[in-house]
């Protein structure tokens, strides 16, 4: 990611930092950002599930594994401080301070094997990914199972008729909100309709506003251009629309949507990607497999304060 460093070779300047006196993740992270010339953007960078900054969950994982070492303690909520262990190590450091190097301390190898017994695989860093954090690793893995559910997803809809597609899209506007109820937006969309629209939808329970919809399946390799979201505007106009949606399980090209962001009306392109993104997200066509439930430390529940 970036030039953001991994956690392990932040260990060493974040006992830098704190060597100065006690500190705090958000206080350190200014200064580790200018020892290592990140730029504003860098620091602000997001983990995927975009509820943390990538620099200050690696900091934090630093700042645990150092703590498990011996080298940092924590006098009050959300602080840290040196040890006399952590200044000894600054005194004469090490080449390279990482995990491996923490292996050799006493503290650390009992915690971590400890754990690796207690939980029969590691609470560290899987060997493949060293310079993850364990946010990290179950991130990725996180995005690789979405990547492959997307392809599985657009594979089966191929698979199925054009019929079955329409059907989809019926589902999946419903539970996006749209239609009031399946019933309702079946008896839009489905039929045959003018010239490039396939269906209309109720926007709102009354309704008071409609979308259009235009709906291709298309195979891998083939493309939406131009020309086809070019008719579906011309539809739109004549019928005195102003929204559209035009669903492809392919892709649409560049021309297509440099064309659909620089028109009056308000028309959605949703590709395979995008279509499949939305069927996991509003679960149509999946279904949860297995749940799992990560848990935090309660700061506020600690705090005497």
């Amino acid at each position: 990611m970036s030039g953001i460093p991994d956690y392990q070779s932040l260990m060493l300047p974040l006992l830098e930092v704190v060597a100065k006196g006690e500190t705090s993740v958000p206080l350190a992270e200014a200064d580790i950002s200018a020892r290592f010339g990140l730029s504003q953007a860098e620091r602000e960078e997001l983990l995927p599930s975009g509820k943390q900054r990538v620099l200050h969950n690696r900091l934090h994982w630093a700042q645990f594994y150092l703590t498990k070492a011996g080298f940092l303690e924590s006098p009050r909520r959300g602080r840290f401080v040196l040890t006399v262990t952590g200044r000894k190590l600054l005194s004469n450091p090490p080449a390279r301070l990482d995990k491996q190097f923490l292996l050799t301390v006493p503290a650390f190898r009992e915690f971590y094997h400890n754990n690796q017994a207690k939980e029969a695989t590691e609470i560290t860093l899987p060997t493949a990914q060293p310079t993850s954090t364990p946010d990290e690793v179950v991130e990725a893995a996180y995005r690789a199972t979405q990547a492959a559910l997307r392809a599985e997803l657009l594979d089966r809809i191929l698979q199925n008729s054009p019929t079955f597609f329409e059907s989809l899209i019926v589902d999946l506007l419903v539970a996006m909100g749209y239609g009031g109820s399946r019933r309702n937006v079946t008896t839009q969309l489905g039929r045959s309709g003018d010239g490039g629209v396939d269906g209309v939808v109720n926007e709102d329970l009354l309704g008071l506003d409609r979308v259009y919809v235009q709906a291709k399946r298309y195979g891998q390799g083939s493309s939406v251009g131009r020309p086809e979201v070019q008719a579906f505007v011309g539809s739109l106009v004549g019928l005195g629309a102003s929204k559209g949606v035009f669903v492809t399980t392919s892709t649409f090209s560049a021309q297509a949507v440099e064309f659909a962001s620089h028109i009056p009306q308000r028309v959605i392109l949703i590709d395979g990607r995008r279509l499949t993104e939305l069927m996991i997200e509003h679960s149509v066509g999946v279904r949860s497999n297995r749940v799992i439930e990560f848990k935090r430390l309660d700061e506020d529940f600690f705090s005497e304060e």
